[in-house]
């Protein structure tokens, strides 16, 4: 996601959701006919990451997990004609391991899974 108006969509009349040090925010709407499904963002905060290096690695370790997990959640949404936008914020102070990002990422597709299913019913 690299829409400067989508992010702020996103923001301001997204929900969000938690997966410790993971803080998600998201918007379902229709999907549009030529867009894909899954459209997502990631940052990481200055505040305790001072270097550009330690920023970045965190955000290719996101990515990364993301890319691995998201296909279930994708094939959902295309299905059901949904579209979501998924901005992922890193709020922890320290820099992780992989494990602990994959993990946590999981746990938040499967929330947004959740959050998928319930707004089919």
């Amino acid at each position: 996601m690299k829409s400067r108006k989508q992010i702020e969509h996103l923001f301001k009349a997204g929900k969000t959701l938690s997966a410790q040090p993971l803080r998600v925010y998201y918007v379902l709407q229709p999907l549009p006919t030529g867009e894909n499904s899954l459209l997502f963002g990631v940052a990481v905060g200055t505040k305790h990451f001072k270097r550009a290096v330690h920023r970045n690695r965190v955000k290719r370790l996101i990515r990364e997990a993301w890319r691995l997990q998201k296909n279930a959640l994708q094939q959902q949404l295309q299905e059901s004609a949904l579209q979501m936008h998924v901005f992922v914020l890193y709020t922890g102070k320290e820099l992780p391991d992989y494990e602990l990002i994959y993990a946590k990422t999981g746990i938040a597709l499967q929330k947004l899974e959740e959050v998928r299913v319930q707004s089919a019913s």
